[in-house]
């Protein structure tokens, strides 16, 4: 049984939310999201909290039960709050900078890789070594700060390349002379 499907989703002041049939939209300060829900789920507003309640009881309809209602809370918290992934880049030569609308990263490659920032997304370089991608789809900002570390993942010896700001890369020892 889903516990989390259960919890009614609490929303904040200046957010509102809208159900067409199977289409759950909510509008916030920061922009609107919306989202298709799964047939088997019922979605209804109430007051000033929104409840995700399931149709069956089959397994599968218990295992969507508690995503669709994370689903719909990530809308509520983006629309309202936002969703901030931070990166930092560590090696020498290692920098990034804003060119109109996409990233470039010299990430020790012969070229510098470009990536084109999509719609949506809100990408700042804080240092030439820190980047800060925003925006207001968890899903979306995830995906991108995960495409930017993928260009040089950290490696455990040196520890050079692109990682997350709060992420811990393990250290290796390296081979020892005799």
């Amino acid at each position: 049984m889903s516990r989390i499907g259960n919890k009614p989703i609490e929303l904040p002041k200046g957010v509102s939310a809208s159900v067409n049939e199977q289409t759950v939209e909510v509008k916030g300060p920061k922009g609107t999201l919306s989202m298709e829900s799964h047939p088997s789920m019922r979605v209804r507003v109430e007051e000033d909290s929104i409840i995700v309640e399931r149709t069956g009881e089959t397994k599968t309809d218990k295992t969507l039960h508690g995503t669709a209602r994370s689903l719909i809370n990530n809308m509520v918290v983006g629309v309202s709050e936002g969703y901030t992934k931070q990166l930092s880049m560590v090696g020498v030569g290692y920098r990034a900078q804003l060119k109109g609308s996409s990233l470039t990263l010299n990430a020790g490659y012969s070229q510098p890789v470009e990536l084109a920032i999509p719609d949506g997304i809100t990408v700042e370089v804080v240092k030439n070594t820190q980047i800060t991608v925003t925006g207001i789809d968890k899903q979306r900002v995830g995906e991108f700060a995960a495409n930017v570390r993928a260009i040089r993942k950290p490696e455990p010896y040196l520890g050079k390349g692109i990682r997350y700001v709060d992420e811990h890369v393990r250290r290796k020892e390296g081979k020892t002379a005799k």
